[in-house]
């Protein structure tokens, strides 16, 4: 449709004034043209026509990607991407329009924070989601792998041994930096059986611990990754199967979105709200990049917004399911 290549060419020229102008337009569209999302805004008695302010565009619940087909048009889907689950629960399923979008737009996301992926030798520690073949993360990072160009950049499962071998040839070459990019259990399974020094690398964690290990809070696994690995920072990926884009931290506890993204804090127990800074409540987002689904997303994440700038996220929100991208609880 014409129109969603607008959006498409729109989303990386895009100031301040143009988010906004964009989120109405793709409000507008996705309320008209987004079946689950048009009757659920009509369960509301609410009329599209009357949303002329960001602040006042409601947000689908994201348990709606377990139950419902989200498209905003009719398309046929080139993939979908399905969530992890712990404990035999429903996924969440994102169906695709076009997945090389998706792989270039998750590229500009994180050369957006850490420059071009040609700098980097990728190396992935994710045992559980290659069991998967239908996980965002994978795509993503399999993408970032084939671009970088580097040969060392590969999946390694649960080969650690190979792994750290693997990154002392890269270390000869000398000139690109190291990620070591890993599920959070994994991370920790490697502290436990080699505990390396990886100070000159940079460490992403991401997934939690799912069900492997018990959880922890973010600050505490931060802690034990740096102690183990002999790094001073740990770099986290706020994403999940229900966003095309992704936030990052910058080796601290806030995640920062990139310019076509956007988070918002609402009352637990009032999905209509928004908090300002430093209120803890549940996180809603905006991604401009889901034009083809639906762009506000109210999440089962809990979070703050910080008065510096940036995010927090704070664990789950309670009975909704332990997933997603570096959620940790207590």
């Amino acid at each position: 449709m014409e129109i969603t290549k607008s959006f498409a060419s729109d989303l990386y020229t895009l100031n301040e004034t143009g988010f906004d102008d964009i989120a109405l337009a793709i409000f507008q569209f996705q309320a008209k043209n987004n079946a689950v999302y048009a009757s659920w805004l009509g369960g509301l008695g609410i009329d599209r026509r009357n949303i002329t302010r960001v602040a006042d565009i409601p947000f689908l619940p994201i348990s709606f990607f377990k139950t419902q087909v989200i498209k905003s048009g009719e398309w046929q889907e080139e993939t979908a991407f399905k969530s992890s689950t712990t404990s035999g629960g429903v996924p969440s399923i994102h169906y695709v329009n076009d997945q090389q979008f998706y792989l270039n737009h998750a590229r500009k996301c994180f050369e957006h924070f850490f420059g071009s992926v040609s700098n980097f030798h990728f190396f992935a520690l994710l045992p559980s989601y290659l069991e998967r073949g239908d996980s965002s993360l994978v795509a993503m990072i399999d993408f970032f792998i084939r671009q970088s160009g580097s040969a060392y950049s590969s999946f390694y499962r649960d080969n650690t041994d190979k792994l750290l071998a693997d990154i002392e040839l890269a270390r000869k070459g000398g000139e690109r930096r190291i990620i070591v990019w890993g599920v959070t259990y994994a991370l920790l399974d490697l502290v436990e059986k080699h505990g390396p020094d990886l100070s000159d690398c940079l460490i992403f964690e991401t997934g939690g611990m799912k069900g492997r290990r018990k959880e922890l809070t973010r600050s505490a696994l931060h802690e034990a990754l740096k102690e183990g690995l002999g790094v001073e920072k740990i770099y986290s990926e706020y994403g999940m199967t229900e966003l095309f884009s992704q936030a990052y931290t910058r080796g601290e506890s806030a995640f920062f979105c990139p310019p076509w993204m956007r988070v918002f804090i609402r009352e637990v127990g009032d999905p209509f709200s928004r908090l300002g800074s430093n209120k803890p409540g549940g996180l809603n987002v905006i991604d401009l990049a889901n034009f083809n689904t639906v762009s506000f997303i109210e999440t089962e994440d809990a979070g703050q917004i910080l008065a510096g700038g940036g995010f927090e996220v704070q664990g789950r929100l309670d009975n909704s399911d332990i997933r997603g991208c570096n959620l940790m609880v207590e």
